[in-house]
């Protein structure tokens, strides 16, 4: 039996640790996970980790396609991923429907978590981009909590300890934690969907494994569980 190395990113934690047993079943491979920010796992990968599949945003795939580090050809997209707010058990829920009304929930709010805009997920830099854009930049800066990113920076977490407010990030990274209540995606102009796709190293140690692992994550089994886990897939 082979062990196969994949490095991912946090979105699809769940959805993974879910399926593995299946998978492990019906391939006669053994998985071995590690997850963590896009960005976090993208430096990792660039810098030469070895691994035998990354699963970033196609982006990133992309980035690594061209330093060499991911097999061309080898790039599956596996789901899509949209930004949501949650608040605390029971909690007031804000109205987030257009971009003006999510600037005035985010300037009556007196904490929110977040994922790092420098180093960690996706959604961290997306939010600092769109507080620059409503000009609340200044504003907000006192009131955020950054997770430390990866399975131990969920912002459910810090949501459920009362920590924070409100909290946003990856719709699956949220529906990970029990015990909170999910707003909703965020509204146009603010939203960004992120795309998910993983690809062979050219260092792979088992690349056919690999191959057959990601293989397994476009079948009908598969993309049920990434449905249900808040994303949704090609």
């Amino acid at each position: 039996m082979s062990e196969i190395r994949v490095v991912a990113t946090t979105a699809l934690n769940t959805a993974i640790d879910q399926l593995t047993a299946e998978f492990e079943r019906a391939s006669g491979h053994r998985l071995h996970c590690s997850y963590g920010p896009s960005n976090r796992v993208f430096k990792q990968v660039a810098e030469g980790e070895v691994n035998d599949v990354t699963i970033v945003t196609a982006q990133l795939i992309g980035e690594l396609i061209k330093q060499g580090r991911i097999v061309a050809g080898s790039e599956t997209d596996l789901a899509r991923s949209a930004m949501a707010l949650a608040v605390q058990k029971g909690a007031p829920q804000p109205d987030i429907s257009t971009a003006e009304k999510f600037k005035e929930a985010m300037l009556k709010a007196k904490s929110l978590g977040m994922s790092n805009p420098v180093g960690g997920g996706t959604s961290g830099g997306v939010l600092a981009r769109a507080f620059e854009r409503l000009g609340i930049a200044d504003e907000m800066k006192p009131k955020l909590t950054f997770g430390p990113g990866g399975p131990a920076g969920l912002i459910g977490n810090f949501l459920v300890r009362k920590e924070v407010e409100l909290g946003i990030q990856q719709m699956p990274e949220l529906m990970a934690v029990p015990g909170i209540d999910i707003v909703g995606p965020l509204p146009p102009g603010i939203q960004q969907i992120s795309t998910f796709c993983a690809g062979v190293s050219t260092g792979a140690k088992q690349a056919a494994a690999g191959r057959a692992f990601i293989a397994f994550m476009t079948t009908p089994a598969a993309k049920a569980v990434l449905r249900a886990k808040g994303m949704e897939t090609p």
